[in-house]
């Protein structure tokens, strides 16, 4: 289950705002006080995870006498729930999904009296219902009352009329009907169990007029609905909120320094061990002591009778402490904060997925995880955290001012949350990347310097040459010297910010393209050259850049024989490696491991033997001059 949507009515700053999310990472960027933290409290407060506490305050001064979150989650429609007390049904057999199939839950708090209390709180589903019923759905109501619906439309009778004229395709294998009986001019009942809403409610279902849908708020919080909220939310996702340096309860000191509450988790899983432990040494002791009074009546009997043993015990968490070394054997709390936020949230995490054994869904909710952090290390972050995001049932949330964390994300992972009119507003028109772009302030991270290539495999390949092979790092070190290498076919936001600000400016280019089998960037590369400032481009000599690794390099990793390949400069290697090999049937990922992993293994003795070390040589040198004018 995936949160698809967040809706907020007269919720602090926001009147009405509508959030989209996707599946994996998703980034609320925006200025100052703009509501970005708002968005994960919010969050907070709709699943009752208590570390936001929901008041009066929180209502919209300028706005309604209520409070609204609404979220919208994607599920598996075909998966059933226990909605009642005795049979499993699915959300969208029942009319419990909105129009777009999703599960739309809305929590609404009273605030006309001027406060905030658990009775102000009401809960809906927001689904599309058969009209006929709207007024009183029917997993709302007690099955007295079902029985009465039943016995009100016929529906018996409408369901062996309806088997009769074979109009029965749309009814539950679960439900059989008797045929007509002529000797008694009667139909013959409907066979399902009376006893048990879900069959009652499919049988109304199968003859109601279900053309007509009306969205209605479906009360889910009393009466038999309660049953309803208690199973969607133990499916609901878990939420985690880890906040900017921020202390909301006590609660959460532990979280800022989790050494002392990591002690306490280990101990309380040996707690029976430990108690039995501590009888014995209790008992023993209180031994000893009696013992030593014993001997003590002996010198001095008055003494004695005034004795008695008393054994007095500490929690054992407070007998042993827990840190993290490094090599250096210093303590985290000696570490700098960049480190200690580091290992919280991660600390943080491993809390989140112990408390899930129910193998739900995770929502990770970060507020500014870049906080102390040095930009490599956000690089670093934003990585990992994407990589968590990729991973099935897990969605994470981050809020960020910080262009390197921004940069390296597509437009579909960014959310930009702006104000007009004293409103905030989520921008969305194509104008949001430039916006973006301002906001942090990303146009400053180019250079006067930017190499362009076609994609990334482009960029493994120019990098690890430059890394890998010392004659070249000698002529320039492009990561010393800070040049930036741009995939022109990518679509993440730095792409976009160099590739928008490239022209006009003062930055030079140079563009290296692959030949292909038909020069198709012959023509860009002949603009380039043409134009009036020190911009350059080169088209390579052979058809790719894999055609710059030598065969013996694709022969070990993909265990295959390439020596029947006589045009090697010219040859499709890509394809004809993938066609071979047994290992991978994705030319994609046959390009990735030969630019990524191969190129690191190449030396100056392999490019001399395929006649292109002098070319490449001249790219770093063209590269250095650019560089130094």
């Amino acid at each position: 289950m995936y949160l698809q949507r967040l809706i907020l009515e007269n919720f602090r700053s926001y009147k009405n705002i509508e959030i989209d999310f996707v599946d994996n990472l998703n980034v609320l960027i925006g200025k100052n006080d703009i509501g970005k933290s708002t968005i994960l409290e919010a969050l907070d407060i709709f699943f009752g995870e208590d570390k936001i506490k929901i008041d009066y305050s929180d209502l919209n001064v300028f706005n309604g006498d209520y409070i609204s979150i609404r979220c919208c989650f994607k599920v598996d429609t075909t998966k059933e729930y226990l909605i009642d007390t005795d049979v499993k049904t699915n959300l969208k057999d029942e009319f419990l999904l909105n129009e777009k199939d999703e599960l739309e839950i809305k929590k609404t708090w009273d605030c006309s009296k001027g406060k905030i209390t658990a009775a102000s709180l009401k809960t809906f589903l927001i689904c599309n219902y058969p009209s006929q019923y709207s007024n009183k759905p029917l997993p709302t109501i007690k099955i007295e009352e079902l029985k009465k619906v039943l016995e009100k439309e016929d529906i018996a009778f409408a369901l062996s009329e309806l088997q009769n004229n074979n109009k029965l395709d749309n009814l539950d294998k679960g439900l059989e009907i008797g045929p007509y009986d002529p000797d008694t001019d009667k139909k013959i009942p409907v066979d399902f169990d009376k006893r048990k809403r879900a069959e009652i409610r499919k049988a109304i279902y199968s003859v109601s007029d279900l053309t007509k849908i009306s969205t209605i708020e479906m009360p889910i919080d009393k009466e038999d609905g309660k049953n309803i909220w208690e199973s969607l939310s133990k499916d609901l996702p878990l939420f985690f909120l880890f906040q900017a340096d921020r202390v909301n309860k006590d609660t959460d000191k532990e979280v800022q320094d989790p050494l002392k509450i990591i002690t306490k988790r280990a101990i309380e899983t040996v707690t029976d061990k430990l108690e039995e432990v501590t009888k014995l040494i209790k008992e023993s002791a209180e031994k000893i002591g009696i013992e030593t009074i014993e001997k003590l009546k002996e010198m001095n009997p008055d003494l004695a009778k005034v004795l008695k043993p008393d054994v007095s015990t500490k929690a054992w968490d407070t007998i042993f402490s827990f840190s993290f070394l490094g090599d250096d054997n210093i303590p985290m709390n000696k570490r700098g904060s960049g480190v200690r936020r580091l290992i919280t949230l991660n600390y943080f995490r491993a809390e989140a997925e112990r408390k899930n054994k129910e193998n739900r869904s995770i929502i990770y909710a970060i507020e500014e995880p870049e906080t102390s952090q040095h930009p490599d290390h956000q690089n670093l972050l934003v990585t990992a955290l994407n990589d968590l995001a990729q991973k099935e049932s897990y969605q994470v949330i981050i809020t960020t001012h910080s262009p390197e964390i921004a940069k390296q994300l597509k437009n579909e992972n960014l959310i930009l949350i702006d104000k007009k009119d004293g409103e905030n507003y989520i921008v969305k028109d194509e104008q949001k990347l430039k916006a973006i772009s301002n906001t942090l302030g990303l146009s400053s991270y180019i250079g006067k310097l930017v190499i362009c290539l076609e994609g990334t495999n482009d960029i493994n390949f120019l990098t690890n040459l430059n890394n890998f092979i010392p004659e070249f790092k000698e002529i320039i070190d492009l990561e010393k010297e800070k040049i930036k290498l741009i995939p022109m076919g990518g679509s993440s936001l730095i792409n976009w910010v160099d590739k928008e600000y490239l022209e006009g400016s003062n930055v030079i280019e140079f563009h290296l393209y692959d030949k292909d089998a038909d020069n198709k960037y012959k023509s860009s590369i002949d603009k380039i050259n043409e134009r009036n400032n020190s911009s350059r481009g080169i088209l390579t000599k052979k058809r790719e850049m894999e055609n710059y690794i030598p065969a013996c390099l694709y022969e070990s990793e993909f265990e295959i024989d390439l020596k029947d390949i006589e045009d090697w400069d010219n040859a499709d290697i890509g394809q004809i490696v993938t066609s071979k090999t047994k290992k991978i049937n994705d030319e994609k990922i046959v390009k990735s491991i030969a630019n990524g992993k191969l190129t690191k293994q190449i030396t100056k003795e392999h490019l001399i033997e395929l006649d292109c070390y002098d070319e490449i040589e001249s790219w770093f040198k063209i590269i250095k001059e650019l560089n130094e004018k």
